[in-house]
C-alpha cells in the first residue's frame, strides 16, 4: 500500500481556492471508512480544507468511525503550518 502522500487524493487539490478563504483554518487528509458519509465512498482517500465548524464535524465523524484522519495541518492565510501525521496510540 502506498503512503497517502504519494497518491492523488480526492476532494480539494493542494492549491484549491478553499485553502485561501479567510475562514479556512484546517487541512485534513483522511480515509473514508463507511459509505454513509457526505465526504465520499468507502475506501477513498480525501483532502479537505475546512473552517472550524467543518473541522469539528470531521472530528465527530472520526469518533463515529466513519472516517480516519491520517494527517492534519493548521492553515494561516493560505499557508500550511504544523503539518503533522496523525499520532499513533501506544499499546
Amino acid at each position: 500500500m502506498q503512503d497517502i502522500s504519494a497518491r492523488e487524493l480526492k476532494g480539494h487539490k493542494i492549491l484549491a481556492v478553499e485553502r485561501f478563504h479567510d475562514n479556512t483554518h484546517w487541512m485534513i487528509e483522511f480515509s473514508v471508512l463507511t459509505p454513509d458519509t457526505p465526504y465520499g465512498e468507502a475506501g477513498e482517500e480525501m483532502r479537505l480544507f475546512l473552517d472550524d465548524p467543518g473541522y469539528e464535524a470531521a472530528l465527530e465523524r472520526q469518533k463515529r468511525r466513519q472516517i480516519k484522519i491520517k494527517r492534519y495541518a493548521h492553515i494561516t492565510e493560505g499557508h500550511i503550518i504544523d503539518f503533522k501525521p496523525r499520532k499513533r496510540r501506544r499499546r
